[in-house]
């Protein structure tokens, strides 16, 4: 595991610098590489902006995030997904490209509603402040989302699943990073027992 300081990042994000966050990405990957990684992992929903400059240039290929929530919506037989994030994430293409190639349908939030979710991103969970009005906001935002149609909400956030689940949501939740560490582990243990047998 290497990142760089959440800070590093987050002047190249402000400034809308997503290659200079891929040069932050591509030395982690560099420096993984060099100490026997099989491959790469971002936990991180909104650096996956970046990663279409990373991929052509590094050493190790990428388990991507949003690929890993769209095939688990598609087999759970979700068809539109309401999205959730910080406001560089849900305004990106990284869940639509995704998940529009395999069918599903998907729902940003409104603008209002990703400044507002942002700003309890980044003012409040990533500093360990959890407050009531937080969830009932996210579960004002999804049960928009349930009554326009949509089956399932993605928590495209680190941050989000710290005070949203299946047990408050009024959508069933995909936990994008649970997930990917799920299939980061299945690919690991795979890659494992495929080297076993080859011994």
């Amino acid at each position: 595991m290497h990142t760089h300081s959440l800070a590093d990042y987050m002047a190249c994000i402000y400034r809308d610098d997503w290659q200079g966050v891929a040069e932050l990405m591509l030395s982690s990957a560099e420096k993984l590489a060099s100490i026997g990684a099989d491959f790469l992992i971002c936990p991180d929903n909104t650096l996956h902006q970046a990663l279409p400059y990373v991929e052509s240039r590094s050493p190790l290929p990428w388990l991507h995030i949003a690929e890993v929530v769209a095939a688990q919506a598609a087999e759970l037989g979700f068809r539109r997904l309401g999205l959730t994030g910080t406001r560089w994430l849900v305004e990106s293409e990284v869940y639509p490209d995704r998940l529009t190639a395999r069918g599903l349908e998907h729902m940003r939030p409104s603008t209002a509603e990703r400044e507002e979710i942002n700003r309890i991103i980044m003012d409040e969970l990533v500093c360990g402040v959890f407050k009531p009005e937080a969830v009932a906001y996210f579960q004002t935002v999804i049960g928009r989302m349930k009554d326009e149609g949509c089956d399932a909400v993605v928590l495209g956030c680190t941050e989000i699943p710290l005070i949203m689940n299946d047990s408050n949501s009024p959508l069933p939740t995909l936990d994008s990073t649970r997930l990917l560490a799920r299939a980061a582990l299945g690919r690991a243990v795979h890659r494992a027992a495929a080297l076993a047998r080859a011994q």
